[in-house]
């Protein structure tokens, strides 16, 4: 039996299991969105920006200066992890932007899922806040930043990407990065 280069190294198993969701990670003003959207356009995978998912209790404490507590982020996530399972279920590949910045929260989202690949965007407080402050229209200010940085818990053993690069070099490094 022949195989794509694409899968070598992978049993037959693997093999048949095509379909991979792409979580994009890191802190608000980290380029998610950006970076998510782009991505997903390239693959011509559907996108799913994590802040659709909020529900509007999240939206107004973020949007009036209160930082979420991991009561408040469950049922976001628990939102987040029917839609992962769904797409799986489904069969479908797709491109996720989340947060999760904490291993709970990752594990919660995936439950182990091998078809899950998560990438962290790193980038430093100056770089996120500047970024923050020209940010237009969205209901997380740059004053929860460092609410965000102290909830982090830095994921290891998986793609990370300093975000100082520009959004089609961060694209093409996630390409390369993951085999897509």
């Amino acid at each position: 039996m022949l195989f794509s280069p694409m899968f070598s190294g992978l049993d037959l198993e693997e093999c048949i299991q095509l379909s991979m969701i792409v979580v994009i990670m890191g802190v608000a003003g980290a380029g998610k969105t950006t970076v998510g959207t782009l991505l997903a356009q390239e693959l011509k995978w559907p996108f799913y920006d994590g802040d659709d998912f909020h529900p509007q209790t999240n939206i107004d404490k973020m949007a009036n200066s209160v930082a979420l507590t991991d009561e408040d982020r469950t049922v976001w996530l628990h939102s987040l992890h029917t839609l992962i399972h769904n797409l799986i279920r489904a069969d479908r590949s797709a491109v996720v932007a989340c947060s999760a910045l904490k291993k709970s929260y990752r594990q919660l989202l995936v439950g182990g899922r091998k078809e899950v690949q998560f990438v962290y965007l790193r980038g430093g407080y100056p770089l996120i806040k500047e970024r923050l402050l020209q940010r237009q229209s969205h209901f997380m200010p740059a004053t929860l930043l460092a609410s965000q940085f102290e909830a982090l818990e830095e994921p290891q053993g998986i793609l990370t990407i300093e975000i100082s690069q520009s959004p089609n070099d961060i694209v093409r490094t996630i390409r390369a990065g993951l085999g897509l």
